[in-house]
């Protein structure tokens, strides 16, 4: 190994060996212990070269596994696609959709509780500070990998009404339960910023604290009022969001361009255009 501190020449060692397929995604690296026996160095050695390369995002820590090589694949969500009007009827939300199409196994954890809406919260929805909202959080994984963390706040009373406040996952999505029980979602303001994780979102997503995140926030409406907003946080270097809106004829030319420009296994993509009445 090269000159410098132990721990960055052990990180060295191993990024070489993740890059060259020694170690593929979804492998599981020595333990620390293991580690540091066989590179004779101490655990704390080796638990810093670790953590070099969770902060490059190489690997993740998840509790019962161990250390594990992260995919490098970034995938593309058309976000417009749950939106569109004319969404096909389907048993699954529009992540296990995405994950599907792009060849990855969905996972989540979902709870769901009833909690006094805060100050952004109570300005996103439009109701009182403090008066009751239904809380519904889902971490996202991609073969077994943690990829996203989303939280979802509807006004108690709409919550109730369409059986939103349900303490279990709703597996074709709160966007079409909505509708389904006479709340159609048909108008949408959707932010998007880059920032550093908390150590909260840090430990939730598998990231060192400060990795750059999308956080992206959706507020749904109707001409009655404000339905719910979404707040979805993903790693910013392996997902990449796009927008699809016009005629299907334009979109579909889109589509087939860019499928022809990208090259294969590089990145995913998955959606359909805004139009109503499109196939």
């Amino acid at each position: 190994m090269a000159d410098g501190p132990r721990y960055q020449r052990i990180a060295n060692l191993l990024r070489e060996e993740i890059r060259s397929g020694r170690w593929k995604p979804g492998d599981r690296l020595p333990s620390h212990n293991e580690l540091a026996d066989q590179m004779q160095v101490s655990i704390t050695t080796a638990r810093n070269a670790i953590q070099v390369l969770v902060a490059e995002n190489l690997l993740y820590t998840a509790t019962s596994r161990g250390t594990i090589v992260r995919s490098q694949e970034v995938l593309e969500s058309v976000v417009t696609s749950s939106i569109r009007p004319d969404r096909p009827k389907s048993s699954q939300d529009i992540f296990s959709e995405i994950a599907r199409a792009a060849g990855r196994e969905p996972a989540k954890h979902f709870t769901a509780r009833m909690e006094p809406a805060g100050p952004d919260v109570a300005l996103w929805l439009g109701v009182p500070e403090d008066s009751w909202v239904v809380a519904r959080t889902v971490v996202q994984y991609l073969d077994n990998e943690p990829w996203s963390w989303e939280v979802s706040f509807y006004p108690r009373d709409l919550a109730e009404a369409t059986g939103v406040d349900s303490p279990h996952d709703i597996p074709e999505g709160t966007t079409r339960r909505l509708a389904e029980r006479g709340h159609p979602e048909s108008a949408h303001r959707d932010t998007v910023v880059a920032r550093p994780a908390t150590a909260e979102e840090a430990a939730v997503l598998g990231v060192a604290t400060g990795t750059l995140l999308l956080d992206h926030l959706r507020i749904g409406a109707n001409d009655a009022r404000i339905t719910r907003v979404t707040r979805h946080r993903s790693i910013a270097a392996r997902n990449r969001l796009a927008y699809e809106l016009g005629d299907d004829a334009g979109t579909e030319l889109i589509r087939k361009t860019l499928g022809e420009q990208h090259p294969p296994g590089n990145s995913h993509s998955f959606g359909n255009s805004l139009v109503p009445g499109s196939p």
